[in-house]
């Protein structure tokens, strides 16, 4: 892993492959190695820059600049400028594909193509925004993720079948989850606020006119298929395409699915 400071905050970050850059985003309670199926592909053709989002895996805590998505959007443009590249392409999920929206509403001319998985760009429902809140709350009092409310959120993440039909995947996650503790605890609920209580984008959706590409997982709890559609429908262009027996990881539940799909998608792009 590599390094790069904003606002005196350390953000650390993968760099591999070599060709024109991908800059990917992972899920929120996840870090950079929840890509590494499509690192590990991609990688061959293109340049892969996978950090790690404040608060998660190496990465410190936001700095106190950074108050929601587009400033961290900002964060990621410093760290492209750093690395003296120009133009790339975004394939987030969850969290990833939110700021991926802003970043490329803010540097248009920078985004060669966009891809948004199990994400959404518009409000959080009301429904959904109380119950996450409650959840950080708790979360930031306690100053851990308890127990109870691991049990709660897991399933949010993955397909019905996962956890007879890849056990290990659940494990690690649930072991992530109980290894937040202390500060962190409370810098990674800081994140969920910023996450859930992002902007609505679909006030600016007619400037996305870039390839664009949304995939969501069709057992997708948080971001259900109907929510993608609602961004096809309103991001002229764009293609959507739903993965089967997936939920909201779908990049790890289906991998090979996933990165032959975006190998498509990005060969269409880039030629």
């Amino acid at each position: 892993m590599s390094t790069f400071s904003v606002n005196s905050k350390t953000m650390h970050y993968l760099d591999k492959g070599q060709g024109p850059v991908l800059l990917f985003g992972h899920s929120y309670l996840w870090d950079s190695e929840m890509w590494a199926p499509q690192v590990e592909a991609l990688s061959k053709h293109y340049r892969c820059i996978v950090p790690d989002l404040w608060s998660h895996g190496q990465s410190d805590a936001a700095p106190g600049e950074t108050r929601n998505l587009a400033d961290y959007a900002q964060d990621l443009l410093s760290l492209m400028d750093h690395l003296e590249i120009d133009t790339f392409s975004v394939i987030g999920l969850s969290v990833g594909g939110m700021w991926g929206a802003e970043l490329t509403l803010s540097a248009p001319e920078r985004v060669k193509a966009l891809v948004l998985m199990d994400t959404f760009i518009g409000l959080e429902p009301q429904v959904t925004h109380h119950k996450y809140f409650a959840m950080l709350d708790m979360i930031s009092s306690v100053r851990q993720v308890p127990e109870p409310l691991i049990e709660q959120i897991t399933p949010l993440f993955f397909a019905r079948d996962v956890e007879q039909e890849n056990p290990q995947l659940v494990n690690r996650f649930k072991k992530g989850l109980q290894g937040i503790t202390g500060q962190q605890a409370v810098d990674v609920a800081q994140i969920g606020r910023m996450v859930f209580g992002r902007r609505d984008l679909f006030d600016e959706v007619e400037k996305l006119t870039l390839p664009t590409l949304i995939m969501t997982g069709m057992q997708d709890i948080p971001r259900p298929p109907l929510e993608a559609q609602l961004m096809q429908d309103a991001i002229c262009g764009s293609r959507l395409m739903l993965i089967p027996d997936a939920g909201h990881i779908s990049n790890l539940e289906q991998p090979e699915f996933v990165t032959e799909k975006l190998s498509e998608f990005l060969q269409s792009v880039y030629g």
